[in-house]
C-alpha cells in the first residue's frame, strides 16, 4: 500500500512565500512522477508542477518563475517552494504521485488528500 503525505499549508499574505511539502511511502519499486495539483473554488483541478522521472520539470505558465518543485535524494518526496504569492493562489493543492509498486506490477496513480493555501490580507 501506497500513501501520500502533505504537510503544511496555510494563511500568508500577499507577496509571501510558503513551502509544501509530501512524503510517499509503503510499496514503491520507483516513482515515475511527483508533482502538485490545485483546485480553486468554482474552478477545475489545474497541475501547478511535476518532476518526471528523467528529471523533466513541468510548470503551469502561471506560476512560473514564483514556485519551484523539488525532490529529496531519496527520490520519496517533493517539495512546492510557493514564492511571491498573490490572492489568485489561493487554493486547496493536492500532491500526486505516479508509483510503480514493484518490478512486475504496473504504474498506479495516487493522490495526497490536500492541503489549503489562502492568499489574503
Amino acid at each position: 500500500q501506497v500513501q501520500l503525505v502533505e504537510s503544511g499549508g496555510g494563511l500568508v499574505q500577499p507577496g509571501g512565500s510558503l513551502r509544501l511539502s509530501c512524503v510517499a511511502s509503503g510499496s514503491i519499486f520507483s516513482i515515475n512522477v511527483m508533482g502538485w495539483y490545485r483546485q480553486a473554488p468554482g474552478k477545475e483541478r489545474e497541475l501547478v508542477a511535476r518532476i518526471i522521472s528523467g528529471g523533466r520539470i513541468n510548470y503551469a505558465d502561471s506560476v512560473k518563475g514564483r514556485f519551484t518543485i523539488s525532490r529529496d535524494n531519496a527520490e520519496n518526496t517533493v517539495y512546492l517552494q510557493m514564492n511571491s504569492l498573490k490572492p489568485e493562489d489561493t487554493a486547496v493543492y493536492y500532491c500526486y504521485s505516479n508509483i510503480r509498486r514493484g518490478a512486475f506490477y504496473d504504474d498506479v496513480d495516487y493522490w495526497g488528500k490536500g492541503a489549503l493555501v489562502t492568499v489574503s490580507s
